[in-house]
């Protein structure tokens, strides 16, 4: 089963309730980099288009993140609660 991050986008702030921020300050810390991550191991080139995007990604590939950078999920993305995020 796959499960995927849904992203919610606060209209008021344009900002997203998940971000992958931190995402892009841990692979500029790493000696990895979008062409390593492509080419050497084989995340697709519209994986990271998502990422920069803040769009949906399942946690397959952020598992996957997570161990080519051997970190933890909050230094892939990050959620801030929104008082606009649908009701449950």
């Amino acid at each position: 089963t796959t499960f995927y991050a849904i992203i919610y986008p606060d209209q008021k702030r344009r900002t997203c309730v998940i971000t992958y921020e931190p995402f892009w300050r841990t692979l500029k810390e790493s000696e990895e980099s979008t062409y390593t991550l492509i080419y050497k191991h084989h995340i697709s080139s519209s994986t990271i288009d998502r990422l920069r995007n803040d769009k949906p990604i399942n946690t397959t590939t952020i598992n996957d993140l997570c161990r080519i950078l051997n970190c933890d999920i909050q230094e892939v993305m990050r959620y801030t609660p929104s008082d606009r995020d649908q009701k449950l």
